[in-house]
């Protein structure tokens, strides 16, 4: 029995090369038409048993194909602003072209210009309800990569969890002292009302880990002056569990952003001229389309009302 489908073929055209039938006798007692027995022989004339290799049938073009110039601008735009599929095709649409996310992603992943991950992430589903603007707003510190005159700086944020509006502020340390100016600065600046803030377990932040052993009563330890703050503008604040940032998952994938399209792409000369991109580049982090708001900006969505769509 032949062991392949070119095998088969040849089988059934081999007693036509030998003279002992002809393709119309093979035809009466074949399953194959007399036109498929001749396309055989053809191929097999023309390029031996390799040619009887069974073909692709795949269309060679298609109508509905995106044109090249779009798809050159797809990865244009992908190379100059590194953002996901939908994101692009959000910006793509402000340029007049109509492109789904899906088409967008499949012709970034075929460039070779996908994020590579060395395990896939496990998702969960949890039961979540939206936040309004201002129920929580995550603040966190980060380090300035580049250090000036030999100086470390830092980058205080805070992200509203409902809007994704963000407020980032440049400190020359990360004391308490300066993650309470901070906190006064994003009242100021919030025009909404906050009603509470999540942070982590950093000593400018809380005492838990650093000072409840080394108090004198370790049952009722001094509260720690963020704490203190926070009660005086009747903002509760929570802690998230040590060892897990991704409980405060806006303010953390906000840093990468900022990493990735801020820090990686600019040089500064000096403090003032750091503080100055920092607040510029704020501005149009506010007016960037979010995933998590279904296409809107910060901006918009606290103008709207629009709420988190991530549950």
């Amino acid at each position: 029995m032949p062991e392949s489908t070119t095998e088969e073929r040849l089988r059934w055209i081999t007693p036509i090369l030998a003279g002992e039938i002809s393709i119309k006798s093979m035809a009466k007692v074949s399953p194959f038409s007399k036109r498929t027995i001749k396309y055989w022989l053809s191929y097999y004339r023309k390029g031996g048993k390799e040619a009887l290799r069974p073909k692709s049938r795949r269309p060679k073009t298609n109508p509905k194909e995106t044109p090249i110039r779009i798809k050159e601008r797809v990865v244009e735009l992908r190379k100059e602003t590194g953002l996901g599929a939908k994101k692009l095709s959000w910006k793509l649409e402000k340029e007049g072209i109509r492109l789904h996310y899906q088409t967008v992603h499949k012709i970034v992943k075929k460039e070779g210009l996908t994020r590579k991950y060395r395990t896939r992430k496990v998702r969960y589903k949890y039961l979540k309800t939206p936040p309004v603007k201002g129920e929580l707003v995550e603040i966190d510190i980060k380090y300035v990569p580049q250090r000036l005159s030999g100086r470390r700086f830092y980058q205080f944020t805070a992200i509203d969890t409902a809007s994704r509006w963000r407020y980032l502020e440049i400190m020359d340390d990360k004391s308490t002292l300066s993650a309470m100016r901070f906190l006064k600065h994003l009242t100021r600046e919030a025009d909404f009302k906050i009603e509470a803030v999540k942070t982590d377990n950093d000593s400018a932040f809380t005492n838990r880990y650093t000072g409840y052993s080394k108090s004198s009563d370790p049952l009722n330890p001094r509260l720690h002056a963020f704490d203190k703050l926070c009660k005086e503008f009747n903002i509760t604040h929570y802690l998230i569990d040590p060892g897990k940032p991704a409980q405060n998952g806006k303010v953390e994938r906000s840093h990468r952003t900022d990493q990735e399209m801020f820090y990686d792409k600019l040089k500064f000369s000096s403090f003032e001229e750091l503080r100055y991109k920092v607040k510029l580049w704020n501005m149009y982090y506010n007016d960037l389309e979010h995933c998590g708001l279904n296409g809107k900006t910060p901006n918009q969505a606290l103008s709207s009302g629009v709420q988190n769509v991530c549950i």
